[in-house]
């Protein structure tokens, strides 16, 4: 009896040195893990991907070129008024008359403007001189204007991409996790056909789950008996998202996310047969084929692929 009890306590004694020695590495295992998750979000919002880069800093081009522009124009029309100013002196001190103007139609036509001209005094030609500079600050006004147009534009159709769900929700680069697409396909519980709108993704639990335009949290779902916990994202003009079948949810309704936000991970709730994800994209309503909205991410090869992947499949997973 006493080698029995010197036994369990020489047990219990070992099973703490060993507590004790695991709890400081698995501690730095966790903090270690936190960092790097940190710093994956992190890096996610800030850098952009190359055609988001693209078209950011399109509109700077513009600008920039237009200031270019803009200062030769400004420099350009300080030499002409500098040279008519010249020509006028030299010509009144010469001839004591006002210069031709050169680019008047043809000979009657100078000669009539050059006469109007001869016959005008001082007054009248502050006054044709005033004219001009309106004339010229109108054509300046314009060309402001079409600028401003065109940069207006290209922020639309800017922000109108950004509202457009082009990437895929989980990291699938080399595009073997897509297990279904948007058409009847044998149910896993029933065993029948039946329409399936959206695509899912055979993934393990745990998998970040990214927004895949820029939007605003539409809807959460944390006990959906079929979906089970659930997002719906509406990214304006007409488009809607939505994820099914999380682990967890990481952001909360009215939240506003851009497009790559990690928005939770995926896993295995509600009427699920295996972990996955399940995606929906809507636009006005109408469920839509999301594989057709992966051209941020897809070439011409890897789109045909996709396609035949989706093709291939012949059961869902919820």
């Amino acid at each position: 009896m006493e080698n029995k009890v010197k036994a369990t306590y020489r047990a219990k004694a070992k099973r703490r040195r060993f507590l004790r020695q695991a709890m400081p590495v698995l501690y730095k295992g966790l903090v270690w893990a936190a960092m790097i998750i940190g710093w994956y979000i992190i890096f996610a919002m800030v850098v952009d991907m190359p055609n988001e880069h693209r078209l950011r800093h399109s509109v700077d081009d513009l600008r920039s070129e237009y200031n270019r522009l803009e200062k030769r124009y400004e420099l350009l029309n300080k030499v002409l008024d500098n040279v008519v100013e010249r020509d006028k002196s030299v010509f009144q001190k010469l001839f004591q008359s006002d210069p031709y103007v050169l680019n008047a139609g043809d000979d009657n036509s100078r000669q009539e403007l050059n006469a109007q001209l001869m016959e005008m005094n001082i007054n009248d030609l502050q006054d044709v001189l005033s004219s001009m500079v309106k004339s010229a600050e109108r054509d300046s006004k314009r060309l402001l204007k079409s600028y401003e147009d065109f940069s207006d534009a290209v922020a639309y159709d800017y922000m109108t991409l950004r509202c457009i769900p082009s990437i895929q929700p989980v990291n699938n680069s080399r595009l073997t996790l897509l297990a279904a697409g948007k058409k009847p396909l044998i149910n896993p519980f029933h065993h029948t056909m039946a329409e399936h709108h959206g695509v899912d993704y055979l993934t393990t639990e745990g998998t970040p789950v990214f927004a895949t335009a820029d939007g605003r949290v539409d809807n959460l779902s944390e006990k959906n008996a079929t979906e089970g916990k659930a997002i719906s994202i509406d990214h304006g003009n007409g488009y809607k998202t939505r994820y099914s079948h999380l682990l967890d949810i990481r952001v909360k309704e009215g939240d506003h996310v851009k497009r790559g936000d990690i928005i939770a991970l995926s896993g295995n709730s509600g009427l699920s047969f295996a972990p996955h994800l399940h995606y929906e994209v809507s636009l006005y309503g109408t469920r839509v084929d999301p594989v057709h909205y992966f051209f941020m991410e897809l070439n011409a090869d890897d789109y045909q692929r996709i396609i035949r992947i989706a093709l291939s499949s012949m059961q869902s997973f919820d």
